[in-house]
């Protein structure tokens, strides 16, 4: 129940328990107002019932106490369901302590850290995407009820967004597809299986994804119509550079279908080796070399082919820090109450893997 009466222990605020959490709410709607002051005008006792021995009679603080629920069943409803917290970083700690009791979970730090406000982050987005596609794949069940809730929240956002902005959708696919392909095991092994909430719920949920999917699918880039200045007008040792900045073969081969000229330069066989050397070792190379007609490497091959066997270096614009001295999670650009002399020697980023295996026990 939202916490409504006056208390010495606090201001007196009005809170109401909402998916994620409590949260603090602001006055009520007048509308809200006006049903409650007709509720209060009641008569001081009302009869519920007409039988002499067991009458029951509800006075004014029955009355009141019927206002209050309709009250929060109406913040219920029409709260946002993504938690409101004023500090954006969580203590990571693994054991019970004097000061802290328990231990900190994985839905407990997503639903903390603010990952809805982070995709608006064009620095920021790829990593999110990239760190719901680790949790789709096997930690869904490790989430609570209420960070399923806000994992999946969070994901219609993206979705929106990608729509939006045709911002990077093959990234989403990917995620899609293995969030949907981790839904159909669990719902076919319900009962081997943890699975928070109704089996409706969740059918629910595969059902919305396919429909994603289907959008996505469908999806048609706007063409956008400038008279300015185009990336067919740089000179070639600039789209060259372009080329050589990116980290994904996929990026380079899109990029190449744009022009005849970034095809060629895509091609390059100087590119695709640069790019394996950048990603695997040198050892790695001569498990999977793979000559071309001519006697070559075929260095782009060889990219996918060793993109198969190892894991590639991860590159994101932004990430979340872990500071080793207050054993805090936390967004570098809002900070947290560090009490080292010199913060930034504790600073480590963390990677989407790095942040599942915080929480592994």
């Amino acid at each position: 129940m939202p916490f409504l009466g006056q208390d010495w222990r606090s201001p007196g605020w009005r809170w109401v328990k909402t998916e994620d959490g409590w949260k603090r709410c602001e006055p009520f709607s007048p509308a809200l107002e006006d049903g409650n002051n007709q509720l209060n005008g009641i008569s001081h006792t009302v009869i519920l019932t007409g039988d002499d021995e067991d009458e029951e009679i509800y006075s004014t603080e029955d009355c009141e106490f019927a206002a209050k629920k309709r009250k929060k069943d109406h913040f219920r409803n029409n709260t946002d369901s993504q938690c409101f917290y004023r500090e954006k970083w969580i203590y990571v700690h693994k054991e019970s302590t004097r000061e802290r009791h328990g231990y900190c979970t994985l839905g407990e730090a997503f639903n903390r850290l603010d990952f809805s406000s982070a995709i608006q982050d064009i620095r920021r987005f790829n990593y999110v995407v990239k760190l719901l596609q680790l949790i789709a794949k096997s930690q869904l069940t490790s989430l609570s009820g209420a960070a399923q809730k806000n994992y999946f929240n969070i994901l219609d956002k993206i979705v929106r967004k990608v729509m939006e902005d045709q911002y990077n959708p093959r990234l989403i696919k990917d995620l899609l597809q293995d969030l949907s392909s981790t839904l159909c095991i669990l719902i076919r092994g319900v009962g081997k299986s943890v699975l928070v909430g109704n089996i409706n719920i969740w059918i629910c949920r595969l059902e919305t994804i396919l429909l994603w999917q289907q959008q996505l699918k469908n999806l048609q880039m706007n063409k956008q119509v400038n008279n300015g200045l185009t990336l067919s007008d740089l000179p070639l040792h600039m789209l060259n550079n372009i080329l050589y900045r990116f980290s994904d073969g996929w990026d380079i081969i899109t990029l190449g279908q744009v022009t005849p000229t970034l095809y060629m330069l895509s091609e390059d066989r100087q590119l695709w080796k640069k790019l394996c050397q950048y990603h695997f070792a040198e050892k790695q190379f001569c498990r999977h070399l793979i000559p071309s007609e001519k006697g070559h490497i075929d260095w782009k091959l060889m990219y996918f082919a060793l993109q198969k066997y190892y894991p590639i270096k991860e590159q994101y614009g932004d990430t979340l820090h872990f500071c080793r001295h207050c054993s805090i999670l936390f967004w570098k650009d809002t900070g947290h109450p560090c009490t080292a002399s010199d913060p930034n020697t504790c600073l480590m980023p963390v990677s989407p893997q790095h942040f599942i295996d915080l929480f592994k026990f």
